[in-house]
């Protein structure tokens, strides 16, 4: 009973015909939040079986963490994450797959990342292996390395700024052979 009071429980209407997905970790193609019906079967009976377990294809994403907004993280490692989502404000350093930096969100340190997509700003060392995106709303600076980049109107970027070489550089010239010259 204290809970439910606790809660408000009591004061809010039955939400029992949709569910939807987490903000952020469950984006539609359109970046749309994905809604789907509820079971009515499930949430009416408590004799109702549980829920199958989600297994790993269900996170093609594997590992997150998302830094809120109001929330600042400094002087950290971030090791075995997958995704970072930046809302908040964030000192680190980082290797990982891709990092997500929200429109408020601010990320200082140093990067080496697969995908890093910006929307808020970005100031340090970043090294996007695979692409660098920056949105209209994004702000990078400092010593930048990535395999493609892509920036929308009204993004910026400044700095040291080279895009990685998938080719190996050669030192040496290779030998022209003349005709009979065995």
């Amino acid at each position: 009973m204290l809970r439910d009071s606790f809660f408000k429980k009591h004061d809010e209407p039955a939400r029992r015909n949709v569910n939807v997905t987490p903000a952020l970790g469950a984006l539609g193609p359109q970046n749309e939040a994905v809604t789907r019906p509820a079971t009515p079967a499930a949430a009416t009976r408590p004799d109702a079986p549980p829920l199958p377990e989600r297994t790993k294809s269900d996170h093609p994403t594997g590992s997150k963490l998302i830094v809120g907004p109001d929330i600042k993280l400094k002087g950290v490692e971030i090791t075995d994450c997958d995704t970072l989502v930046v809302e908040g404000t964030v000192e680190a350093s980082m290797d990982s797959r891709v990092v997500q930096i929200a429109e408020h969100g601010v990320f200082n340190g140093t990067v080496s990342i697969d995908i890093a997509e910006i929307r808020g700003r970005f100031e340090g060392e970043l090294t996007a292996r695979e692409q660098l995106i920056i949105h209209a709303s994004g702000r990078v600076s400092g010593k930048i390395r990535y395999g493609k980049i892509k920036i929308e109107e009204g993004g910026e970027i400044a700095g040291d700024i080279a895009k990685l070489d998938a080719r190996p550089l050669r030192t040496t010239q290779p030998v022209l052979k003349t005709a009979g010259a065995d």
